[in-house]
């Protein structure tokens, strides 16, 4: 990522994350698919509830792992074999740790959780078994996300893809084999999703403990070096406060349409599966500005992070705007995809017409955020995403559902927060240095 031409640099090593992150979304996509023509559309709308919770929970440790891949970034760029090992098996090791404690809670919490977010009884029953299930494989998707992190880190964007092709493809099969022949219910999905995480952990860690490179595991190593974790937790616990926070305020926007019933449920869900690949080519030009601008810093090449930096706003905010369109014409047609029923139908392409047309302010947002994590400035995109994505968006929406009981109240928080996090954003890549060393950063 430090040398040749910067494009071509971004664009490759992008592109694989995006078919990568498409496989992935098919998890849930497939699911939602075969749970919502097999089971019906109560089971969708109970599989379609528990994503704002997973993110919720999921979510806090993946973003620490964003501290790990700055520094390896970082440590890759600047040829420090010692201490890019160092993160390496801390990374590890910390992930199998966090694996444990996300099992606890989510297989302890979830009866509760679900009652907070004020799902209906008619669903309830699916959403703790489908939960529970999944956060059972709690550490297969937490060590997951850390080896992949590993290896987009140090530029490697297509073993990752590679992996989950495999894993989407058993995710298919059992899906079909546990719901639609052997009548598994809504619990068989889950398994399928869970088992497919596994496959891909293994094929990941396992190749990283063959690669004849300084990122390599060795088994014998995986500890905690606390003067890495420290680092490590200094630049990613803001991202991972970040996305709790965020997924907080989305689990409040969804107890709100849980409010409006099962069919709104299963409608809004239908649409977030639909919303998940439109927001593919944001986060894989996000992550892949994390890695440039970490790589290139570490290499003190400011001149050629600040090039990349504008090339990947300017392709992240178009693509996402020609996508928002697209959602926008054929929403009908796409959300018929996952229900039949009208009414599910109705509500899917009423949420995807209030929101899509806005897709490249977030493009915008995720892009900027990604470039300041890659300098190793977490503390920014979270207060930004703090402000505007969690306290305007939920007093937004507490606020106005009470003056006007209508759902499209509750859609409408997403664009008007885009907006002002885009617009501070902005201020803040236009009028500071970003490019600064910060005082987390152990190279720049």
């Amino acid at each position: 990522m430090t040398e040749g031409k910067i494009s071509k640099k971004i664009i490759l090593f992008a592109f694989p994350i995006f078919l990568g992150r498409l496989f992935q979304q098919l998890y849930n996509v497939v699911d939602s698919l075969v749970v919502g023509n097999v089971l019906g559309k109560e089971a969708l709308a109970a599989v379609s509830s528990t994503g704002s919770l997973i993110f919720l929970i999921v979510g806090f440790i993946n973003g620490i792992f964003i501290g790990s891949s700055v520094l390896i970034s970082q440590y890759f760029g600047a040829d420090d074999k010692k201490k890019l090992s160092t993160a390496v098996h801390t990374t590890i090791a910390f992930g199998f740790i966090a694996g444990i404690i996300i099992t606890i809670i989510g297989v302890g919490f979830t009866p509760l959780f679900l009652r907070l977010m004020g799902t209906p009884n008619d669903v309830f029953r699916d959403a703790v078994t489908y939960l529970r299930l999944y956060f059972a494989g709690g550490i297969g998707i937490v060590m997951y996300n850390a080896c992949m992190g590993i290896f987009q880190a140090i530029g490697d964007s297509k073993r990752p893809l590679y992996y989950l092709i495999i894993a989407s493809i058993v995710n298919v099969v059992l899906d079909l084999l546990f719901v639609a022949v052997y009548d598994f219910g809504i619990g068989g999905a889950a398994i399928a999703t869970v088992i497919s995480q596994f496959v891909s952990l293994i094929l990941a860690f396992v190749k990283l403990t063959k690669v004849d490179s300084c990122y390599k595991i060795y088994i014998k190593s995986i500890k905690i070096d606390y003067n890495m974790l420290k680092s490590l937790i200094k630049i990613g616990f803001p991202t991972g406060i970040q996305n709790s926070v965020i997924s907080f305020a989305n689990v409040v926007v969804q107890t709100n349409i849980n409010s409006f019933g099962s069919v709104a449920m299963a409608g809004s869900g239908s649409y977030s599966k639909l919303e998940g690949f439109s927001f593919l080519p944001i986060t894989s030009f996000s992550l892949a500005l994390t890695t440039f601008i970490g790589q290139n810093l570490g290499a003190k090449k400011y001149d050629r992070a600040k090039k990349g930096a504008r090339f990947g706003i300017i392709v992240g905010v178009s693509l996402a705007e020609i996508i928002g369109i697209f959602i926008w014409i054929f929403a009908p047609k796409l959300i018929g995809f996952f229900s039949s029923d009208p009414e599910v139908i109705r509500y899917g392409v009423m949420q995807a017409r209030t929101i899509s047309f806005f897709y490249f302010l977030l493009a915008l947002s995720h892009c900027i955020s990604g470039i300041l994590r890659g300098a190793g400035k977490t503390n920014v995109p979270m207060l930004v995403m703090l402000i505007s994505w969690c306290l305007i968006r939920i007093s937004y929406i507490t606020i106005m559902v009470k003056i006007i009981a209508d759902i499209r109240v509750v859609y409408w928080a997403y664009p008007l927060t885009w907006t002002i996090s885009s617009i501070i954003f902005i201020i803040y890549y236009k009028k500071t240095n970003w490019m600064m060393p910060h005082k987390d950063s152990q190279l720049i």
